[in-house]
């Protein structure tokens, strides 16, 4: 099979970086000699990638990146390729690895960011059933093929929509609260804003929900996991009679969880339609006003 071989890493780092422009051009160079796609931004606050290759050349590039002593203590979250996981390679310097428009000064997850909880330690609470509560802050689209159960969900457009979850966690200030997103980065900044914000008692999901999978398959996050990738969902023994479907169809309802974009060149919703829902072509429109008559 063509995806035997085939390993995606998934990892960031907030660390100060004196010349991004500079960490770029060694970046692709390397990704280049190992022959290695995917998506690096890498701005003064740190490093924040996505990269797929064959396993032993992926191998190699985590071996020469911890080589660095900023990121020697980097954590690589590993998964199953398939070889086309990303179209190329982009390596690019940005203003920040995740985008909030809030001021780097003010979030800054060197200087202020939650408590970090181990995957172990957050099965173990939901286990004995400790008091607290899961915030899961993904974007919406992202929610709709798999959760923790009984997470409160954002209902972010964007991660920079932060301080839209305010007023929804405003009774929860004196709660324990547990940030999860995909791998971790976004929840360095949002367990922070939390403290900030008057929050006493944050956690942030080490590792992030990936980990989670990882170790606890089909347990407590059900569905599948969104992924920034051509593979976009990941699942871990998805052929288990515990594993469920979540996600719903737009069109129909029906379970599934299969992503398309609106094929309406003014729309382009990203969204879980079944296979029955797309026309002869394989497209797909999210509501009747977008499908041309």
């Amino acid at each position: 099979m063509k995806d035997t071989n085939y390993q995606v890493l998934l990892y960031y780092k907030y660390v100060h970086i004196d010349d991004p422009v500079k960490l770029m051009e060694e970046q692709r160079i390397l990704c280049q000699k190992l022959g290695l796609s995917g998506r690096i931004l890498i701005a003064n606050e740190g490093l924040n990638g996505t990269v797929e290759g064959i396993y032993e050349k992926t191998e190699e590039y985590c071996k020469q990146l911890l080589k660095n002593p900023k990121f020697s203590d980097i954590q690589f979250k590993k998964s199953k390729g398939t070889g086309n996981a990303f179209p190329k390679l982009k390596i690019k310097v940005r203003d920040e690895i995740v985008a909030t428009h809030l001021g780097k000064d003010d979030l800054d997850p060197t200087q202020i960011t939650g408590k970090y909880l181990m995957a172990e330690q957050l099965h173990e609470w939901i286990q004995t059933k400790k008091e607290f509560f899961i915030v899961d802050m993904r974007n919406n689209f992202e929610q709709k093929s798999g959760y923790f159960t009984g997470s409160l969900l954002s209902g972010f457009n964007e991660f920079r929509d932060l301080p839209q979850i305010l007023p929804k966690l405003k009774h929860l200030k004196g709660k324990t609260i547990v940030t999860v997103c995909t791998g971790g980065v976004r929840c360095e900044k949002a367990s922070g804003f939390l403290v900030k914000n008057g929050f006493s008692d944050v956690y942030q999901l080490n590792g992030g929900i990936v980990t989670y999978m990882e170790k606890y398959p089909n347990q407590d996050f059900k569905g599948k996991l969104y992924v920034f990738d051509n593979r976009l969902v990941m699942g871990f023994n998805t052929d288990s009679l515990k594993h469920e479907i979540i996600g719903r169809c737009l069109i129909c309802n029906v379970l599934s969880d299969s992503y398309v974009n609106c094929k309406n060149d003014l729309c382009h919703l990203h969204f879980i339609c079944c296979n029955d829902c797309l026309d002869e072509k394989g497209n797909a429109y999210c509501k009747k006003t977008c499908k041309p008559s």
